[in-house]
């Protein structure tokens, strides 16, 4: 049997391979700190725009649903997260970075810019900036998963999140627990 010839490059797995390149360089920095790749995308998140709904996080940090009660149980054993019940709707829960978790992030964060810095000299600077610009544009073309190019639901979709070229929901408008 012949090998199929197919046309394009699997842009999904040169993606995941420039992921893992990239990540690799930072994950050191994590295990040492007691953060797994999960739990630092939600301290970052949080660290950065503030408390978030858990269905915000789930946008921002692209982990499931599922995967994230989980990981914000564990989270919150660890004395990273605090959860609060919104007063006037009990369903409702808003996620925030504790002392503890805001005080490893700026421990770590000259760490994690020098570590970018090393990483935009090895790439360049244009190439670097001209990949952000990329990406975000792909995000914005592409949109949110689940939903159509033309922002309606696709039948598999639930339509929560923002396009990763918004503002989180959380930015526009901070939801306070009463």
């Amino acid at each position: 049997m012949s090998p199929l010839a197919f046309s394009h490059k699997n842009l999904p797995q040169l993606m995941l391979l420039a992921r893992e390149r990239v990540l690799a360089r930072f994950r050191p920095l994590l295990n040492r700190n007691g953060f797994t790749e999960q739990q630092w995308r939600i301290v970052r998140a949080l660290v950065e725009y503030g408390p978030l709904e858990p269905r915000q996080i789930v946008s921002l940090c692209s982990i499931s649903s599922p995967s994230l009660a989980g990981i914000l149980t564990r989270m919150e054993e660890l004395g990273y997260v605090q959860r609060q019940r919104f007063a006037n709707d009990q369903r409702r829960v808003l996620v925030s970075p504790t002392r503890k978790s805001q005080r490893l992030a700026a421990d770590m964060a000259p760490t994690i810019e020098k570590l970018y810095a090393e990483l935009e000299h090895e790439l360049g600077q244009v190439f670097t900036h001209q990949l952000y610009d990329s990406l975000a544009e792909v995000i914005e073309k592409l949109g949110v998963p689940g939903k159509s190019s033309a922002g309606e639901e696709s039948a598999a979709g639930n339509g929560a999140g923002d396009r990763a070229g918004d503002k989180p929901a959380a930015r526009r408008r901070k939801p306070q627990p009463r």
